[in-house]
C-alpha cells in the first residue's frame, strides 16, 4: 500500500510540474507578431534609354566579345534588362551601347549602383557627379569605366583585347 501511495505522489508531482512548465513557456498576453527586421527599399534606376556621356578608351578592349579600338565612344544605357544573378535587382543590370556617330560598335552589361551604396562596393574615390573615369585596374586585367550620373554610378569592366 505504501508503494502505491508513493507511485501516485510521484506521478502527480510530474504532471503538475509539466503543466506549470507549459504555462510558463506561453507568452503572457501577447497576440501581435514580433516585429521583423527592416529591409532596404528597392533602389531606383532609370527605366528607359538614357545617354550616359562620352568616354575615351586608350587601348583595345573587348565588350561582350566584340573588340573595341581605342577612341571616344558615346555610351547609351538601354532599357533592356539583363537576367540578374541570384540576389541582384533586375533593373540594376542593363545593357550599354558603345556608339560612334550613329553606329553601335559594341554592347556590354553595366551594373547600376545607387550613390548611397557605392561605398559598399568600391574603395576608390568616385568620379565627380556628371563625369566619368576610365582606368586600367591593378594587374592589367580589366579596364573599368565608371560613370557618375543622376544619382547613380554605372560600372563596366572590359578585358583588354
Amino acid at each position: 500500500m505504501k508503494q502505491l501511495l508513493m507511485v501516485t505522489m510521484v506521478a502527480a508531482g510530474i504532471m503538475v510540474g509539466a503543466a506549470y512548465a507549459q504555462k510558463a513557456a506561453e507568452p503572457q498576453g501577447h497576440t501581435a507578431p514580433l516585429p521583423q527586421p527592416t529591409t532596404d527599399a528597392v533602389p531606383s534606376a532609370p527605366t528607359g534609354d538614357m545617354a550616359l556621356g562620352a568616354v575615351t578608351i586608350r587601348q583595345r578592349v573587348k565588350a561582350n566579345g566584340e573588340t573595341l579600338a581605342p577612341g571616344t565612344y558615346q555610351l547609351r544605357l538601354t532599357a533592356e534588362a539583363v537576367k540578374p544573378a541570384t540576389g541582384q535587382t533586375a533593373q540594376l543590370e542593363r545593357w550599354v551601347e558603345f556608339r560612334q556617330g550613329t553606329q553601335v560598335r559594341a554592347r556590354e552589361v553595366v551594373s547600376i549602383i545607387p550613390a548611397s551604396d557605392v561605398s559598399k562596393v568600391q574603395k576608390d574615390p568616385p568620379p565627380r557627379p556628371g563625369s566619368s573615369k576610365v582606368e586600367m585596374l591593378k594587374g592589367n586585367e580589366y579596364v573599368r569605366v565608371w560613370i557618375n550620373r543622376g544619382g547613380n554610378h554605372y560600372l563596366l569592366y572590359l578585358p583588354p583585347a
